[in-house]
C-alpha cells in the first residue's frame, strides 16, 4: 500500500470517502458498527506508517502497548491505594517516552529517535490525562478495547485535537439520533470545505508561494544581532498566517472526520485573532492543547501551591503557575533555545496583561473602554501573537547564527 500522510493529498481524501459511507449509512440507521470502525482504523493507519514509515508504526504499536500496561496498573493499584509518589512515578513513566525521543532529536541534530512516531505527543497527553484522572477517581476501572479506541482513533492521531477519555467514551458507545447526526454531517461538510480553503488554498499561498521569497529577502538583508529589514517583518506575518490556516485546516478535517464517525472531536481554533489580549488568544488558538495545559499542569501547580503554603500571595502563585506551564510549553516543542524563549515570551505577556487587567477593573471609572479601544487591543494583540510566531519559527536562529 502506498504511504498517505493524514489530509495530505486527494488520494487520501478518495479513500477516506469511500471508507466513510458505510458509517454514514449505519449511523443515519441507528447502528453503530465497532468492528468496521475498527477496521477502518486499522486501515488508515498501516496508510500512514507503511512504507518507509513502518518503523514509526512498529514504535507506536510499543508504544501503546506500554502506556496500556502502565494506565492498567495503575488503576488496579488505585482501587485500593492512592500514594502520591507512585502517582508521581507512573505519570513520569508515561512521559519518559517522548522525554527519551525530544533528547535524542536534540542530542542528534534533530535525528529521530526509534521510539519516535508521528503523533507521539498527542497520544502522550492522552495518556497522562487518563493517569490523572484516575487519580482523581474520573476513570474506576480499566477497558482495553476503549483504550486502544481512544488512543488509535485515526482522524486526530498525528496532531489532534486532543481529545478527553470519558468524552470520547460516551460518544463511542452511543448512537447520535438521526436529527443530531445530520447536524453533525452539516458541520462536516462546512469543516471540510473550510479546511480545503484553509489548507490547500490560503495555507499554500502563504507556506509555499510567499514563505520562501520573503525568507529569501530577509536572508539578502540581514545584518547584525537585532537588526530588522522589511523582509522580516514580511516573514513575521506570512510565517503567522500560514502556521494558522495550515494547522487550522488539518484541525477542520480531523474535526470534520470525527463528526461523520459520530464522534464530537472538540474544536481547536476559535477566530484566535479576533481576540483582544494575550489570555483571551489562549482560550481561541489550539484550544485542547492550551486547555490541557490548563487543567492538568496549571490547575494543579496553583492547587498544590496553596494546599502546601508555599506562599500566601495569589498573584505571585498564579504568575508562578504561569511560568512553568509555558516553560514546559516551551520545551515540549523542541529542546531549543527559540522554543523556550517562545514559551518564556507568553508566560510574560500573560502575566503583564493580568497587571492590566487588575488595574483596569480598579479605575474602570477613568480608562476608556468601547469598540474603538477594543479593536486597538485586538491589533495590538495580533502583533505580539506574530512576533511570538516568528520567535517559534527558528528562523531567527538561521538569520542571526547560520
Amino acid at each position: 500500500m502506498p504511504n498517505l500522510q493524514p489530509y495530505a493529498n486527494p488520494n487520501y481524501f478518495l479513500i477516506l470517502g469511500a471508507a466513510l459511507i458505510p458509517l454514514v449509512i449505519g449511523l443515519l440507521n441507528g447502528k453503530r458498527w465497532h468492528v468496521y470502525e475498527t477496521l477502518v482504523s486499522l486501515l488508515f493507519l498501516i496508510l500512514i506508517f507503511d512504507g518507509d514509515k513502518v518503523h514509526q508504526g512498529i514504535a507506536l504499536i510499543g508504544y501503546v502497548l506500554f502506556e496500556g500496561a502502565l494506565i492498567w496498573g495503575y488503576t488496579v493499584y488505585r482501587q485500593k491505594h492512592n500514594n502520591t509518589w507512585l502517582f508521581d512515578l507512573a505519570v513520569i513513566l508515561a512521559i519518559m517516552p517522548l522525554v527519551i525521543v525530544k533528547f535524542v532529536s536534540f542530542l542528534n541534530s534533530g535525528s529521530n529517535s526509534i521510539l519516535g512516531f508521528l503523533g507521539i505527543s498527542y497520544l502522550t497527553f492522552k495518556s497522562v490525562g487518563m493517569i490523572m484522572e484516575t487519580r482523581d477517581g474520573s476513570i474506576k476501572k480499566f477497558e482495553p478495547w476503549l483504550f486502544l479506541q481512544f488512543m488509535l482513533f485515526f482522524p486526530t492521531i498525528s496532531s489532534g485535537p486532543i481529545d478527553r477519555y470519558r468524552r470520547f467514551k460516551k460518544d463511542y458507545l452511543k448512537v447520535p439520533d438521526r436529527d443530531h447526526y445530520l447536524d453533525l454531517l452539516g458541520k462536516a461538510v462546512h469543516n471540510f470545505m473550510l479546511g480545503f480553503v484553509y489548507k490547500f488554498m490560503l495555507g499554500y499561498l502563504f507556506g509555499t508561494v510567499l514563505l520562501p521569497k520573503v525568507a529569501h529577502l530577509a536572508m539578502a538583508s540581514r545584518g547584525g544581532f537585532l537588526d530588522i529589514s522589511w523582509g522580516l517583518v514580511g516573514y513575521m506575518y506570512v510565517y503567522s498566517m500560514y502556521l494558522f490556516f495550515d494547522f487550522a485546516g488539518y484541525s477542520l478535517f480531523a474535526v470534520a472526520t470525527s463528526y461523520v464517525m459520530g464522534v464530537e472531536t472538540p474544536i481547536n481554533f476559535n477566530k484566535p485573532f479576533a481576540s483582544p489580549n494575550i489570555k483571551e488568544f489562549w482560550n481561541r488558538w489550539h484550544m485542547t492543547l492550551s486547555f490541557w495545559f490548563r487543567d492538568y499542569i496549571y490547575m494543579r501547580l496553583v492547587f498544590f501551591l496553596m494546599k502546601h503554603k508555599i506562599t500566601k500571595n495569589k498573584v505571585l502563585i498564579a504568575n508562578l503557575g504561569y511560568l512553568t506551564l509555558f516553560l514546559l510549553m516551551g520545551f515540549w516543542h523542541g529542546l531549543t533555545w527559540y522554543y523556550i524563549v517562545y514559551g518564556l515570551f507568553h508566560a510574560i505577556w500573560i502575566i503583564l496583561t493580568d497587571v492590566w487587567l487588575r488595574f483596569k477593573k480598579k479605575h474602570k471609572d477613568h480608562i476608556i473602554s468601547n469598540r474603538w479601544t477594543n479593536y486597538l487591543a485586538i491589533f495590538a494583540t495580533f502583533n505580539t501573537v506574530c512576533l511570538s510566531f516568528l520567535i517559534f519559527s527558528g528562523f531567527l536562529d538561521r538569520l542571526w547564527f547560520h
